[in-house]
């Protein structure tokens, strides 16, 4: 059962978007500030569109953190919608084109709309604003154990980056932010610049890969023992939920698949732990590579996390999609409606915040408490994979059931 939950409300083009997260415990710093970067990040990035240049996001922190710390009661985030000032006094024309791509005729469907906007208003990838917030708290959380979470842009299109394996991720990150692409590789991230601004050109959008790592993680994290509480399926789940994802691997999952299985798993060995002597019990377990992406049987082994999603390209296009007019039952062409080019660098921040949600969850049911003064001292308390933490009986047993 999760410890930790949160629910987003609102629309784009409504007063504001409303996020409650519920679960934190107490005694964590929080300012708005520090949420109100990750929601600058979340607005940056070449190719988007021209609502970015409207709305300045800031969150209003509503209820849950008091003093600057948060006191373990639901936490209210409110992110104001400067766009609605255009809407709030004019007559809303009808929407009756669904556009191809959208979850305009499915929602319809659904739920029997008789105007393609209410499903637009809340399909909206506006809503992932409230999501960052709520990330931003998360990462604020995970911090306080040393786990950081980042990401980059390894594709945009048919252009990828070349990222050799001795480039540490915490360089990549930096990288990553120096660029409005977000991609580690400047050579590729002019490319990919080019790229998007040739499809801007051709009035079509673009989609793309992007990696999020997680360091810092102890192993342990998730379970086997039930379906719904293997870490890799609850992060492949919040991944996927990022709306234009359609696709997320752990580690080259997919590359993995054409290579044999002594060329994939990763082996296990010695690794020595800087600061203590070479006796027996003093060295951890490690792994000769990641091609795992730090997760076994739906638990972390204490490399980093690596997840890779792949998002299609944008479905509102200025080069009109053919579909039908609901309201005429006639064949038609579909309305453009402001959007962005290229949404791939911007998603690495909602990304971001997905998997930091998640691993907070999965650290807060591992730790127990209700505050971050408790978690603390049992997070250094954790078994870090050392062989004497291990101990093995090595007799001959029986499962003893009745047959």
């Amino acid at each position: 059962m999760s410890i930790l939950r949160f629910l987003t409300a609102g629309e784009s083009h409504g007063p504001k978007l409303t996020a409650i997260l519920e679960g934190m415990v107490a005694g964590l710093p929080v300012t708005a500030e520090a949420i109100n970067r990750e929601l600058a990040r979340r607005q940056q990035g070449y190719g988007s569109g021209g609502r970015m240049k409207i709305e300045q996001d800031e969150v209003h922190i509503a209820a849950g953190v008091m003093a600057g710390y948060t006191t373990g009661a639901p936490i209210g985030l409110e992110i104001a919608n400067l766009d609605y000032r255009a809407w709030a006094t004019k007559d809303v024309p009808p929407m009756t084109v669904p556009r191809p791509g959208h979850a305009d005729l499915t929602a319809a469907l659904k739920y029997g709309y008789r105007d393609l906007r209410l499903a637009l208003e809340r399909a909206s990838a506006r809503e992932t604003a409230g999501r960052v917030a709520v990330g931003a708290i998360c990462k604020a959380y995970l911090a306080q154990f040393g786990i950081i979470i980042g990401g980059y842009v390894t594709a945009i299109g048919a252009v990828e980056a070349d990222l050799p394996e001795e480039l540490a991720y915490a360089e990549r990150f930096a990288r990553a932010e120096a660029g409005d692409v977000r991609c580690p590789d400047p050579a590729a991230a002019d490319a990919m610049r080019r790229h998007i601004w040739d499809v801007m050109q051709a009035r079509d959008t673009v989609g793309g890969v992007f990696e999020v790592i997680a360091l810092g993680l102890p192993p342990g994290l998730g379970s086997h023992v039930h379906w719904d509480r293997r870490l890799d399926g609850r992060l492949l789940a919040a991944l996927g939920s990022i709306p234009a994802i359609k696709g997320v691997e752990i580690g080259p999952a997919f590359a993995n698949t054409r290579l044999r299985g002594t060329q994939v798993h990763d082996e296990i060995v010695f690794s020595h732990v800087p600061g203590t002597c070479e006796v027996p019990g003093t060295s951890r377990l490690g792994r000769a590579s990641n091609r795992a992406g730090g997760l076994e049987g739906g638990i972390t082994t204490g490399e980093p996390l690596v997840l890779r999603c792949a998002m299609k390209p944008i479905a509102t296009t200025l080069t009109p999609l053919g579909s039908v007019d609901l309201a005429t039952g006639e064949p038609t062409t579909t309305r453009y409606e402001r959007s962005d080019f290229c949404a791939v660098p911007r998603a690495v921040v909602i990304g971001e915040a997905m998997v930091a949600y998640v691993l907070t969850d999965e650290l807060m049911g591992k730790l127990g408490g209700d505050s971050l003064a408790e978690q603390l001292p049992r997070f250094a308390a954790l078994p870090r994979g050392r062989v004497d933490e291990l101990p093995m009986d090595d007799v001959a047993w029986r499962f003893g059931y009745e047959a």
